[in-house]
Order: C-alpha cells, then structure tokens, then sequence
C-alpha cells in the first residue's frame, strides 16, 4: 500500500518539493518541470486522498496551498535516503543527461544563502551561452531575506554575471564537480563585484546531496 503513494512516477519528486517549503502548484511545476499540469494536479488529489497533504483555499480564486500533514512529513526521511542513495550510486553521465535550466536554477534559489550578501538589493546574472536565446539568461534578485528568480531581465543593475556551461553548474550544483576548480580552470566566469564574486562559495548553496561520497566513478 505504501509504495502504491509514494512510488507513482513523479510523486517522489512533488513530495520532495512540498518538504522543500513549496506550497503553490505553479511554484511546484517549476520544481518538477517536465510534469505535465494535469499530472500534477492527479498526484496531488492521490496524496490528499492518501492523507500525506492537506489542500487548503490560498484566498485567491481557484488556487489552492498544499501542506504536508504529518503523515506526509514522516516521509522526509525516505525521501532524503533515496536521493543521497542517487548521489552515492548513479553514475554522473547519467545524472547530467537531460539538463534542465529551469530545475537548476529554481534549486540554486530556494537554497541561496542571503547573509554574505551585501545588505542590500543584488542582482545575479547566470548565463549559458549555448542555449537558445529564450533560456540563456536568468536573474536572482537578492532584496533582504527575499530572493526571486526571473526569466526575463527585471531592469536592474547586474552585481554579478556568473557565465558556464549547463553542464558545469549542474556538476558544480550536484557536488559531482568543485565550484573552486572549474573558476580557477575558467570553466566558470565571474564578472561584477568583486566582494560578491569572491564569496559565490559562501551565498551559492549546493545540493542537500552534494557531500555524499560518491560509491561510483565520474
């Protein structure tokens, strides 16, 4: 009974999002992007159905909050063994197919750490030159405790531009690769501020996953 909750395609990935914080279906398609809408919204009808969640009015029309019951929080230590279970024992060429920008760098923003920062409204600009125009650029706005991710350039002065390859921040992300290593190999380029540029190792929160010793080779 229980594997026929949790072990659905997909369901994994939604309840990791919702213990992650997320609570708002467009914020948790962003988190598991190439799920379809109506997929999404069957999942979640199967976990509340199943007691894991609990879908309460968010006082805007139509739209709904999702928390997990403590039923639901109770998996927390299941799904964190099966993704430090990942990063121990698939290998890293098939951890970096099918890279997505979007799943990077909501990750990248739900973990940035504000503090280093200067106390004030910053604006980080990643780039990845080889994908199309429409996903090359993405924006974290750094305002306090507040960090927002934008798709499109929100008009500010850029602080920071951070350019790599997909790849190589996914790797860096992952703990598959070492930030230190790929900026002095020039793999990662950082451009702007300099304070801001020396403590991206500070501010720029990796995977949960990141220091489980890996039991494969890369």
């Amino acid at each position: 009974m229980a594997a026929e909750i949790v072990c659905s395609r997909w369901t994994a990935l939604v309840v990791r999002e919702l213990l992650c914080g997320t609570t708002r279906f467009n914020d948790l398609r962003r988190g598991v992007p190439r799920m379809s809408p109506s997929l999404l919204s069957k999942r979640l009808k199967e976990l509340e159905d199943a007691g894991v969640i609990a879908a309460t009015p968010s006082g805007q029309p139509g739209a709904m909050n999702y928390r997990l019951t403590e039923a639901g929080e109770d998996l927390r230590g299941v799904i964190m063994s099966l993704g430090f279970w990942g990063q121990r024992w698939v290998e890293s060429s098939m951890s970096l197919k099918n890279l997505d920008p979007s799943l990077l760098m909501w990750d990248m923003r739900r973990g940035l750490e504000p503090s280093p920062l200067p106390p004030r409204r910053c604006t980080i600009n990643f780039i990845y030159p080889e994908l199309s125009a429409d996903r090359r650029s993405w924006w974290l706005v750094v305002n306090g405790e507040k960090v927002d991710l934008c798709l499109t350039d929100p008009g500010y002065e850029i602080d920071l531009y951070v350019r790599s390859s997909l790849r190589t921040m996914t790797a860096v992300w992952m703990g598959i690769s070492q930030l230190s290593t790929e900026v002095e190999a020039g793999n990662i380029q950082l451009t702007g501020d300099k304070a801001i540029a020396r403590s991206i190792h500070q501010w720029l929160a990796l995977s949960p996953f990141a220091k489980a010793e890996r039991a494969v080779k890369n």
